[in-house]
């Protein structure tokens, strides 16, 4: 194997074993008492919401399941061998990033950090939701590469949930909570749709 092939061989793997291990992250919010992640800077009104909680827990759990699911179908190989999966996981996507992007633009407005913060995360969700959208639209019109287009930007959009949690610590440390987590609200997504521009780019695949 070439070096380039090794680097890329590296690479899938990291992408595949982030997407696996915060896929299942939101698993630890339903173990824990309530000071747990980012649930320890809301307030106890909020905590006590009944629409925010289905909000909060919705988000979590579809974003999971789209995370764990979707990470797959960047496997060409896989795609051929298995298309009959393909296509079930990836009603399971689509229908996970609808709920998970619905709820995570409800809860976006009560982000902690204000303004700053809540446009981010509505952003993001928005991004989430229409992408999914065009992508699924694409497909059942059978135009593949516009699908296929659409679901890298979708897929970038909802590995957020990887690079917040990357930047958020790294961050933290240096600026406080407030002030990283402001500026984690754009940083978690937008270089994420800048890499998948360039990807669809590549891969000369036009979104019309």
């Amino acid at each position: 194997m070439s070096s380039a092939g090794r680097r890329n061989k590296f690479a899938w793997i990291v992408f595949a074993v982030a997407a696996v291990g915060i896929g299942l992250y939101p698993l630890m919010y339903f173990f824990t008492d309530r000071e747990f992640g980012l649930l320890a800077s809301k307030s106890e009104e909020l905590l006590g919401d009944i629409l925010w909680n289905a909000g909060f827990y919705g988000h979590i759990l579809f974003g999971g399941i789209a995370l764990l699911v979707g990470w797959t179908q960047f496997s060409k190989k896989w795609r051929t061998a298995y298309l009959n999966w393909h296509r079930t996981l990836g009603k399971v996507y689509v229908l996970s990033a609808f709920v998970s992007g619905t709820c995570a633009v409800y809860i976006g407005f009560y982000a902690t950090g204000g303004f700053i913060t809540a446009a981010g995360f509505i952003s993001l969700g928005i991004i989430w939701l229409y992408t999914t959208f065009k992508a699924y639209m694409a497909i059942r019109k059978g135009d593949l590469k516009l699908h296929q287009g659409f679901m890298i930007y979708s897929y970038a959009a909802c590995f957020a949930a990887v690079t917040l949690r990357i930047w958020l610590p790294l961050l933290s440390m240096g600026l406080g909570f407030i002030t990283a987590y402001k500026i984690v609200a754009w940083l978690c997504w937008v270089p994420n749709i800048i890499f998948a521009y360039f990807w669809v780019k590549k891969k000369g695949l036009s979104l019309g």
